[in-house]
């Protein structure tokens, strides 16, 4: 640390004198330690915006003590770094020293010549306690030149911590743009996009799952102080058509869905109508309006991804072309890309490919996806044909938004800061105006995340009232670079999503089955809107930093989807009645035949398949019917035939299938019983078979040539055989029977007796 005495004025009295001295007087201060104490100071006011020479500057603030000691003999005090900035470029290389210790950046040095560069505090500093400062900065005071330029300026505190010399414990820098006594060479066609984005509550229909969206759309909410702005600066809307669809939803009333299905009525309905209304206002006043991809999509997440969630960028850029065009025509179609996800393959991918893509879509790049030394030049114009060989024409017309605008800073902590935006925004442009020839046009959009409650964007704002600033939109900049330079693509990682892979992994299960509902209805354009809905919102970029909101939506929904495709189902009468009982039926035979039975119980047409597998064999074979059109209620009893080769019990699992072979709903298990005869039984059979005609052609053939041989005899072997056919006796070959002319012919009464008690009776 160095010492230094102050130069008191001539004119100062005795009070400037002592007050001089307590800001100068002090022990030689040793090297901070990292843990040194520190405060805070914050800048609240600054003014003028862009001082002309000769006025003097206002800076108000405070300071809060955020360490654990108090500071004696407190002050803040006003400093400059002289160092005139007079480029773009040069505001983006400003020295942050957070790598130094607090006492040791002397970048910005005090101002002590005049009593109100500096105001000592009456009392010590205690820990946790904030105090106000207000400065105020006579021209002359600032040492520089009179030349239009930006210089660093801000407010230091000094102060002596216990058992140590005097040091700076904090420091806050702002930017001072300075327009000289020159004229400014041009004006600066300037276009402020505005984002109008939400993350997702429409659950479907009227069933939100909460009331944040209500509460951002109120005149204290970030969407309607965002809204706001188009009352008296011309901007151009960014918008997410779903969060549209949301606020249209709760202008008829809608519910917020609760734990155990309890539903409570939403209390956005009015604030949403005052807030549609004041936005058709803004668009009547012809504020232009640039529709996002259907629930502004993670585009990057969605390409990495890979099929099939890489196509649903496809249908979220058509479905807002499709209702872009229902809603008005005047809406423009268009895309939003930042950081690494303004690479070339995603870049080119997602600008066309999609049904209703023409060459007036917007592509809004943020200039900060680019490093400093590769990012275009963005002084005269921010449109340019960026090299995209992923897209059919190799090149994609883009707006590149100069991100320097919204920048804020210098002070990496107090980037964020409306006031400190404001002063980059009129350093930035200022420079701008100042140097160069022709038109100069700049499109400035905040970035993802940057402004919760839309305070620094009201900020951006109100600077468009700046006497170099001409308040344009997007489309008249457009207009006004008819043959864009070539820009190569900024170079990104490998990975650039925002949504984490078990998000990613959840919108594949939804993706899925909405799918195979829509593959399930005959009419594939039947599916019902909520439902594609659904499935674009939980793809949302919005979902970032609110991963536990994302997954109870994604299962909501997926249970949703679940529920209709359950209600095309295998009938089961045990299931119906809840009880977990299988199917049983029984196999006889190599072959058979066995019902199943498929109900249609949602109210739309079907066209439905079957499909049986085994669980614990390979020997079971099925021949699968044709899939057929079930009518809402309907029902359809196909007979599967099936077949085994071994007997035995078969666990199988039977699925309804769409037209494409999707499975629908939860497989119903089968139990089959397949009984038939094994190798060895037919074996058998085949022997018996065998013998049975063997031993008839056997008889036949003795018959005949009994026949042949005596034709009587044939007839009296005949008569007994049909006489002792109840009981045959047993036969004797054919040449030991006795012949009918050796017989001597008896009387019937003789016969009688000769045969009653005879060795042959």
């Amino acid at each position: 640390m160095f010492r230094r005495r102050l130069r008191l004025s001539a004119l100062a009295g005795a009070g400037l004198l002592v007050a001089a001295s307590a800001a100068t007087s002090a022990a030689p201060a040793r090297s901070a330690p990292n843990d040194e104490p520190a405060v805070q100071v914050t800048i609240d006011e600054f003014g003028p915006v862009a001082p002309k020479p000769g006025q003097q500057v206002v800076i108000k603030g405070r300071v809060t003590n955020t360490s654990s000691v108090t500071f004696n003999a407190p002050q803040a005090l006003a400093c400059i770094d002289r160092t005139k900035l007079s480029s773009t470029s040069a505001l983006d290389s400003i020295p942050t020293e957070q790598n130094l210790p607090m006492d040791n950046r002397d970048s910005c040095r005090n101002l002590t010549n005049d009593s109100q560069t500096f105001q000592p505090f009456e009392q010590p500093l205690a820990p946790k306690q904030t105090v106000d400062f207000s400065l105020t900065v006579p021209w002359k005071e600032w040492g520089i030149t009179d030349h239009t330029g930006v210089y660093v300026v801000g407010v230091t505190f000094r102060g002596d911590p216990p058992d140590s010399g005097r040091v700076m414990a904090g420091r806050a820098r702002i930017l001072m743009p300075v327009v000289g006594k020159e004229p400014l060479k041009r004006q600066v066609n300037t276009a402020l996009v505005v984002p109008l984005r939400h993350r997702p509550t429409q659950l479907g229909g009227r069933n939100f799952a909460n009331d944040d969206l209500a509460t951002a759309l109120g005149a204290n909410g970030s969407l309607g102080r965002l809204l706001a702005l188009g009352r008296e600066r011309k901007v151009t809307w960014l918008v997410d058509p779903a969060m549209l669809d949301e606020i249209r939803q709760m202008t008829k009333g809608y519910v917020i869905l609760g734990q155990n299905g309890q539903t409570t009525t939403g209390s956005g309905q009015a604030i949403a109508t005052a807030w549609l209304k004041e936005f058709d206002a803004s668009r009547a006043r012809g504020d232009q309006v640039v529709l996002l991809p259907y629930a502004d999509p993670d585009v990057a997440g969605l390409l990495d991804a890979g099929a099939p969630l890489k196509d649903l960028v496809r249908q979220a850029r058509t479905k807002t072309e499709r209702s872009g065009g229902e809603q008005s025509p005047t809406f423009t179609n268009g895309l939003w890309l930042e950081g690494g996800a303004a690479a070339s393959r995603y870049l080119g991918t997602a600008s066309g490919g999609f049904p209703g893509a023409t060459p007036d879509d917007l592509n809004l790049v943020s200039s900060s996806s680019w490093s400093r030394r590769t990012r275009p030049v963005l002084t005269s114009t921010p449109v340019y044909d960026i090299r995209t060989p992923e897209s059919p024409d190799h090149v994609v017309r883009t707006v590149i938004a100069d991100s320097s605008l919204t920048y804020g800073g210098p002070d990496p902590d107090t980037a964020d800061s409306p006031l400190q935006v404001r002063q980059r925004f009129a350093a930035v442009t200022a420079l701008i105006a100042a140097s160069g020839q022709g038109t100069a046009s700049v499109v400035a959009v905040p970035p993802r995340g940057w402004d919760p409650d839309g305070t620094a964007t009201a900020a951006l704002a109100g600077s468009l009232t700046l006497r170099w600033i001409k308040p344009a939109d997007v489309s008249t900049i457009v207009a006004a670079t008819p043959k864009p330079q070539l820009a190569d693509a900024p170079v990104a990682p490998v990975k650039n999503g925002v949504l984490s892979e078990s998000q990613l992994e959840n919108i594949k299960r939804l993706d899925s089955a909405t799918t195979t509902m829509q593959n399930l209805l005959v009419d594939p354009n039947q599916l019902p809107e909520v439902m594609f809905q659904a499935l674009l919102r939980s793809t949302s970029a919005g979902w970032n930093g609110y991963r536990d909101e994302a997954r109870a939506f994604t299962a909501i929904e997926l249970g949703s989807a679940s529920q209709q495709l359950g209600k095309v189902h295998l009938y089961n009468a045990s299931v119906d009645r809840g009880l977990r009982k299988e199917i049983k039926v029984n196999l006889a035979g190599s072959n058979g035949t066995f019902p199943l039975t498929i109900v249609n119980d949602t109210d739309w047409s079907v066209r439905v398949g079957i499909v049986v597998t085994s669980v614990n064999r390979t020997d079971l074979r099925i021949k699968t019917p044709q899939t057929v059109v079930l009518p809402p209620k309907g029902k359809w009893t196909p007979r599967i035939n099936a077949s085994a080769e071994q007997n035995g019990l078969i666990r199988a699992r039977a699925e309804v299938v769409n037209a494409a072979g999707d499975p629908v709903g939860k497989p119903q298990e089968i139990l089959i019983q397949a009984s038939q005869y094994g190798s060895v039984g037919w074996i058998l059979v085949g022997a018996a078979c065998a013998l049975l005609f063997g031993t008839s052609f056997v008889r036949i053939y003795r018959r005949v040539r009994i026949e042949r041989r005596n034709p009587a005899a044939v007839s009296t072997t005949e008569a007994a055989t049909t006489t002792d056919d109840a009981e045959p006796a047993e036969e004797s070959p054919a040449h030991d029977r006795p012949q009918a002319s050796d017989v001597p012919p008896k009387t019937p009464g003789a016969s009688l007796k000769e045969g009653v008690g005879s060795k042959d009776g």
